[in-house]
C-alpha cells in the first residue's frame, strides 16, 4: 500500500473517531443546556410573579376571580413570534398560586384549584425555604411529556404566605433542542469532511513528491538526463537535494574514470605518431624528408588539440541535467554566423551554398551550445562535400518541433555505418585526407539536441546526405 494511502487512513481514523467524540458529546450537552437556560428563566418569572401577587395574598383580599381571569386571558396569547427561525403561536407557562397550606387558590388551567399541593417538591421545598423545583411527567410512561416546575415563595414580613408556581412543557423546547442538533451535525460534518478533504490533499501532495523522487532516482539509475525535481518544503527539499548531490558524485567518480580510459585509448595514436618522428628527427635525413616528419609532428600535435578541445566541450554538454537559459534564438542568424566562420575553406572548396531558412523562424534554446552543434553539422558536411558541390539549409515545421535539414551533396554513408555515427569516437575516414576525425562532433550535436528536448537523424538522400536537427518551435 502506498506511503501516502497508509498516512491518509491513520488521518481518516483519527480525525473521524475525534469528530465523533467531540460532536457526540455536544450533542448530549444541546437538552441540558436548554433546560438549564428554561430553567433559570422560569426563576426569574416565578420571582417577579411573587412579588406582584404579594400584597393582595398579604391583606388576605387576593381576588382569586380577577387572577384566574388574567392568567387564563394569559394562556389565550397568540405572540406569533419568529424564534430562530421558527413560529411560536402560543404560550406555554402554566401558573398557579397557593397559600401557606399549599392549597391552590389560582390556576391558569383552572384545573387544580382547590387541590393540595403541599407534596409536590416545587411547593414543598419552597414552603420550607429551599429551592422548589421538579420535573413530571404527563403521561408516566413518555420522557417526552415532562413539565419542568419552578416555585417562588411569597413572603410577607419575612415569613412564606404562599407559593407561587410556573412550569413549561419540555415539548415546547423539543424544537429548539432538534435544531440546535442539526444545525451542529451539519457544521459537525462539514468540518469533519473539511479535515479529511485537508489530509487527502496533504497525502496526496506528499506522495506525489516522493514519486518524484523516486522516478528522478530511477532516471539516474538508468543513465538518464533527468532535471532535480522543484519540491517546496524543508525535509522533503533536503532529501532531493542530497539525492542531486549523490548523484553527481557518483556520476562524476564514474565519469572521470570513462573518460581517462577513452583519452587514453584515444592519444596512444597520435602521441606513438609523434614519438615515432622525434625519433627520426634525431638522426641524418635529407631536408625534404626531415620536413615531412615536422609536418606530421604538427598534424598529429593540432589533432591531440582539437580532441582535447571536443572531449571538454563533450564533458560539459554531459554533465548537464537542463539548459542554463531557453530564450529565443533566430535561426537563420544561428546558420549565417557559421557561414559566415567558414567563409574561407567555403570560398576556396567553391561550394555553393543555399540558406533557406526563414528569417521570422525561431526556436527555444541556449545560443551556446546551438551554436556549438551548428559548427559541428557545418564542419561535418564540409569534410565530405566535394569541390563545387553543393551545401544546402531548409527547415520543416511539425507540431510544437521545427527541424532543420542540413543537406550536403557527396557519397552515400555506407549502411553499415550510419546507427553509429553519432557514437564516440566513430568516424568516417574523409574523402580528401583519407583520415578520420576525432568522431566526437556528431555525438555532441546529439547530446545538445537532447537537452533541448530534440533529436537528430542521419540519413542518405537523393545527390548526397542529410542530417535532420529537430528543435522546440516557438511559436
Amino acid at each position: 500500500m502506498p506511503l501516502g494511502i497508509r498516512i491518509f487512513l491513520v488521518y481518516f481514523v483519527f480525525v473521524g473517531l475525534s469528530g465523533w467524540f467531540v460532536l457526540s458529546t455536544v450533542m448530549d450537552e444541546v437538552r441540558p443546556g436548554v433546560r438549564q437556560t428554561t430553567e433559570e428563566t422560569l426563576v426569574d418569572t416565578a420571582n417577579l410573579l411573587a412579588e406582584l401577587l404579594r400584597d393582595d395574598l398579604r391583606s388576605g383580599r387576593l381576588d382569586q376571580a380577577h387572577w384566574q381571569e388574567r392568567f387564563q386571558a394569559y394562556g389565550q396569547r397568540q405572540p406569533l413570534a419568529q424564534i430562530w427561525g421558527m413560529t411560536k403561536s402560543e404560550v406555554s407557562h402554566r401558573i398557579y398560586v397557593t397559600d401557606a397550606q399549599g392549597k391552590v387558590v389560582v390556576d391558569s388551567s383552572g384545573e387544580a384549584v382547590g387541590q393540595d399541593y403541599s407534596r409536590w417538591n416545587d411547593v414543598y421545598l419552597t414552603l420550607r425555604g429551599e429551592y422548589g423545583a421538579r420535573s413530571t411527567r404527563e403521561v408516566p410512561d413518555d420522557p417526552e411529556t415532562s413539565v419542568m416546575y419552578v416555585a417562588a415563595p411569597i413572603k410577607e414580613n419575612g415569613k412564606i404566605i404562599g407559593v407561587i408556581s410556573v412550569s413549561k412543557p419540555s415539548r415546547t423546547l423539543q424544537p429548539y433542542i432538534e435544531r440546535s442538533q442539526m444545525r451542529l451535525a451539519w457544521f459537525g460534518a462539514g468540518l469533519m469532511f473539511l479535515g479529511l478533504l485537508a489530509g487527502g490533499l496533504l497525502s496526496w501532495w506528499l506522495s506525489a513528491s516522493l514519486r518524484r523522487l523516486t522516478d528522478y532516482a530511477q532516471a539516474v539509475s538508468a543513465g538518464e538526463r533527468s532535471p532535480l525535481p522543484a519540491l517546496q518544503g524543508g525535509e522533503l527539499k533536503q532529501l532531493a537535494e542530497a539525492l542531486e548531490h549523490m548523484r553527481s558524485e557518483l556520476e562524476g567518480k564514474a565519469y572521470v574514470e570513462r573518460y581517462v580510459h577513452t583519452l587514453t585509448h584515444e592519444l596512444k595514436s597520435p602521441l606513438a605518431a609523434i614519438r615515432g618522428a622525434a625519433e627520426l628527427l634525431e638522426g641524418e635525413m635529407p631536408s625534404e624528408q626531415r620536413q615531412r616528419f615536422v609536418g606530421n609532428i604538427q598534424t598529429e600535435s593540432a589533432r591531440l588539440q582539437r580532441l582535447i578541445e571536443r572531449l571538454l566541450n563533450l564533458a560539459l554538454v554531459e554533465q548537464r541535467q537542463g539548459l542554463d537559459e531557453r530564450v529565443p534564438l533566430p535561426l537563420r542568424a544561428l546558420v549565417d554566423e557559421q557561414l559566415q566562420a567558414q567563409a574561407a575553406r567555403i570560398h576556396s572548396s567553391q561550394l555553393q551554398v543555399v540558406n533557406q531558412v526563414p528569417v521570422e523562424v525561431q526556436v527555444h534554446g541556449e545560443r551556446f551550445l546551438l551554436q556549438q552543434a551548428l559548427a559541428n553539422l557545418l564542419d561535418n558536411a564540409l569534410d565530405f562535400t566535394p569541390a563545387g558541390g553543393e551545401l544546402r539549409f531548409s527547415v520543416e515545421r511539425h507540431d510544437d518541433l521545427l527541424t532543420l535539414s542540413v543537406f550536403n551533396q557527396c557519397a552515400p554513408i555506407p549502411d553499415y555505418a550510419l546507427a553509429r555515427l553519432t557514437e564516440r569516437f566513430y568516424s568516417l575516414p574523409r574523402p580528401g585526407s583519407g583520415r578520420k576525425s576525432t568522431g566526437l562532433g556528431l555525438n555532441f550535436v546529439q547530446e545538445v539536441a537532447s537537452l533541448h528536448g530534440g533529436a537528430i537523424t542521419i540519413g542518405n538522400v537523393a545527390g548526397g546526405v542529410e542530417v535532420r536537427l529537430s528543435l522546440p518551435l516557438v511559436h
